[in-house]
């Protein structure tokens, strides 16, 4: 596995620039980058960040964007693959070989909650005509454990066993299972055969029913809380989610993503640090063994 960052992750230092984020990524030894934008770019600033990812040694991986196949465009469909197959357009002037896109928040296009049961034909037909648009750009495309709504093992595997396409596939983000109350390294093993891109986040975890400690901590679906950190320094577990990938045959990139409190450059070198010699632990185990 090779380890990437997100520019998301940057957090406050995203208003330096692109060029400055591909600069820190590359001095502290990642070896590929992922989008995340904040605004929308023109084709010339794409294709900019193209040159500058190449210049400083970085692969490229990937392009997080956001959408909604229910309530996206109005809950207009048609207009909600249009827009992300726009993006998949952006995603090709970048260079990168994947677009994530989010699923939905659950709520259709009058903001009523739609059950997942009833929800899925319709988020397997935007899924596949946005993915069979992606692969004649050469863009394959992902959905993210995300939102809530999509944020379970159980959905992640029904949603990729419902559409089933070869260019479409499971982004797995570790920490998110969190969000939806399960055990990361479980879920992720659960998941596992689908996954094609991997995202570390952590978390520290609060019973829902203790005291509100200080800090910006979230709640899960459950009602428990979390709040972003360091990869390694929260609950989510990730050397043993590495593991469980490691043992599926995953060989792609793991995107550090970053929103804790601490200073976000640190918090990206000593998630990367992290990343590194847990890895190389799981090689070094393999070899044993092998």
């Amino acid at each position: 596995m090779k380890i990437s960052v997100s520019t998301y992750s940057f957090g406050p230092y995203r208003d330096r620039g692109m060029d400055f984020m591909i600069y820190k990524a590359a001095e502290m030894g990642f070896d590929g980058v992922e989008y995340c934008f904040e605004r929308e770019h023109t084709d010339a600033e794409l294709a900019s960040f193209r040159r500058a990812a190449e210049a400083a040694g970085l692969a490229p991986v990937c392009l997080d964007v956001g959408a909604d196949l229910l309530s996206g465009c109005g809950g207009d469909l048609d207009r909600e693959v249009d827009r992300l197959k726009r993006e998949i357009d952006r995603a090709a002037l970048l260079g990168v070989p994947m677009m994530r896109h989010d699923v939905s928040a659950g709520r259709d296009g009058n903001g009523d909650p739609v059950d997942f049961d009833a929800a899925l034909p319709r988020l397997v037909e935007g899924c596949l005509r946005v993915t069979e648009y992606g692969e004649t750009a050469g863009v394959r495309t992902l959905t993210e454990n995300h939102g809530y709504y999509y944020q379970d093992a159980a959905r992640v595997v029904r949603l990729q066993e419902a559409a089933r396409h070869r260019n479409f596939g499971a982004l797995v983000d570790i920490g998110n299972f969190m969000c939806a109350d399960e055990n990361p390294p479980e879920a992720v093993a659960a998941t596992a055969k689908y996954v094609v891109h991997v995202h570390a986040k952590d978390f520290y975890l609060t019973p829902g029913d203790s005291p509100a400690p200080d800090g910006a901590w979230f709640p899960t679906r459950g009602g428990d809380r979390l709040m972003g950190t360091v990869i390694g320094q929260g609950d989510a577990g990730t050397d043993r989610s590495l593991a469980a990938l490691a043992g599926s045959g995953y060989e792609g990139f793991v995107t550090v993503e970053f929103e804790g409190p601490e200073d976000a450059l640190e918090g990206i070198r000593l998630g990367r640090e992290y990343l590194t010699n847990k890895l190389e632990q799981i090689r070094r185990g393999g070899s044993k063994k092998g």
